[in-house]
């Protein structure tokens, strides 16, 4: 599977799913699940270099504006919804985290920014497809700490100058 097969299959499950990201992972499993276990594990690759990837103090940043506050495992959690908006918006974010104000149409925080069961998609469908876990992917392990430089997530008028679109358009609290 390469990255064009990788991102379509993200981009149909979305498609076909709706705005609920459990939704997606569901159909997401069944897309996977007519698939050979050797092309999960390939997509499971290209999930998980995507996931480290994003491990970022600013898409952290960014996130904390748009859930007003996000822990360790939401922010992971993040970083799958974040994938599963496909291409243009991960891509988009990872290169200038602010750029979501513009490349969102819409986000409710009680649905959007959490899409855990997406991250687990790949894993359930190989050992549906072979009754057995997935093994090891291969890939270098994961950053211990986020990429960059922390921002204090506590201080709206930091948050506010590192992300001035995002803070204007869905900003918790005023400055």
């Amino acid at each position: 599977m390469d990255e064009t097969e990788f991102w379509e299959l993200i981009d149909s499950t979305r498609e076909a799913a709706g705005p609920d990201p459990d939704d997606q992972a569901d159909a997401l499993v069944e897309r996977l699940l007519g698939l050979d276990p050797e092309s999960v594990l390939d997509f499971s690759r290209h999930f998980e270099a995507r996931y480290n990837r994003a491990y970022r103090w600013d898409l952290w940043g960014a996130a904390w504006v748009l859930l007003d506050g996000v822990s360790d495992d939401a922010f992971d959690f993040f970083r799958c919804w974040l994938i599963g908006q496909g291409r243009e918006v991960f891509e988009g974010a990872l290169h200038s985290p602010d750029d979501l104000a513009g490349l969102l149409d819409d986000f409710d925080p009680a649905v959007d920014g959490d899409a855990e069961e997406l991250g687990y998609a790949a894993d359930e469908a190989y050992e549906q497809l072979t009754g057995s876990a997935a093994p090891d992917l291969g890939l270098p392990p994961p950053p211990r700490e986020p990429e960059g430089s922390p921002l204090d997530f506590e201080d709206d008028a930091v948050l506010a100058s590192y992300y001035p679109r995002l803070w204007d358009r869905f900003g918790q609290s005023d400055i």
